[in-house]
């Protein structure tokens, strides 16, 4: 066989993608997963019984892969909007590295596993949120909502928000008022946070025909809407201390986070120039993963040092 032939022969053998191992860390969205284990943490020490430390970082593990396999299975069904905003055209599947079939195979696995490890380790209610929680992600919002109406991120918000009543379930076997208030928290945070997100790449989500509120509404009324829900997130910020499962310095950091919160939505709010619009939405973005952080930190930090300073 000439070398010709060889050639001709191998161009028509089909190419499959040949994904490294960080392909299918970068389909776990390690970013999202850090945040959905650290506010299920919050709700784990914040429940009525602390479970067992190995029980605990055993489901927190399964929480973790949970939310890997929501942003695999997210990533598997976005590929082709992917693909076509700047922000996310170099994921592994949009980028060539990764097959579709591949990442859904990956997703349902690692699904079906967490559940089951949950269930096992913890308890069934427990293993009953962590599954309604991915199902509400991948099936409510990515495949039905995201498409269809820009209150994609005000409804699909419920999945982001599930994490502190997974861990306090896993820890009780119960729910508890503070993991309705956490609940609560991360709900009314969504809104403010993506919005602004929006404004800053509202061509893509033109480009991908993701009917997000900034295309849909315009962005004067996207910008009420952020000035309103974080007015409104001040005063939910502040309530595990108003009822009294954190204490005073939690006040003190969610009432002067949420009244900066608010300050740079009204910023975004008064100001509609080009750049100073563009830094303005950028500030509150940042400051609001900011503002998530340091809420559930302060639990966290308080209910670990409780037994050393009560």
């Amino acid at each position: 066989m000439s070398d010709a032939s060889f050639a001709i022969n191998e161009s028509m053998v089909p190419r499959v993608p040949i994904a490294a191992p960080g392909d299918y860390l970068a389909l776990l969205k390690p970013r999202v997963m850090s945040l959905v284990v650290f506010t299920a943490l919050a709700g784990l020490l914040l429940a009525p019984s602390p479970p067992h430390p190995i029980i605990g970082f055993a489901s927190l593990l399964a929480i973790a892969v949970g939310a890997g396999a929501s942003g695999a299975l997210n990533m598997w069904y976005d590929a082709d909007i992917d693909a076509l905003m700047s922000r996310t055209r170099q994921r592994p599947i949009p980028a060539g590295r990764l097959a579709r079939e591949e990442a859904l195979a990956f997703g349902l696995v690692l699904a079906g596993m967490s559940v089951l490890t949950l269930g096992l380790v913890a308890n069934w209610l427990a293993a009953a949120l962590l599954a309604f929680t991915i199902f509400f992600y991948v099936v409510v919002y990515t495949i039905w909502l995201k498409r269809l109406t820009p209150m994609n991120i005000v409804i699909g918000g419920v999945a982001g928000a599930l994490p502190p009543m997974v861990g306090c379930a896993a820890a009780s076997g119960s729910l508890s008022l503070a993991s309705f208030v956490l609940f609560a928290i991360i709900f009314i945070w969504t809104p403010p946070h993506f919005w602004a997100l929006a404004l800053l790449r509202s061509e893509d989500y033109g480009r991908a025909g993701v009917p997000m509120l900034p295309n849909v509404a315009g962005p004067d009324r996207t910008r009420l809407e952020i000035l309103a829900y974080s007015i409104l997130l001040a005063p939910i910020g502040a309530l595990p201390y108003l009822l009294g499962f954190a204490s005073a310095v939690y006040g003190v950091v969610a009432i002067g986070c949420g009244l900066a919160l608010a300050r740079l939505a009204w910023t975004v709010f008064r100001e509609r120039r080009g750049d100073v619009a563009t830094s303005a939405a950028r500030r509150l973005f940042l400051f609001s993963i900011i503002y998530l952080f340091s809420l559930f930190l302060t639990l966290v930090v308080e209910r670990l040092a409780s037994p050393w300073f009560g």
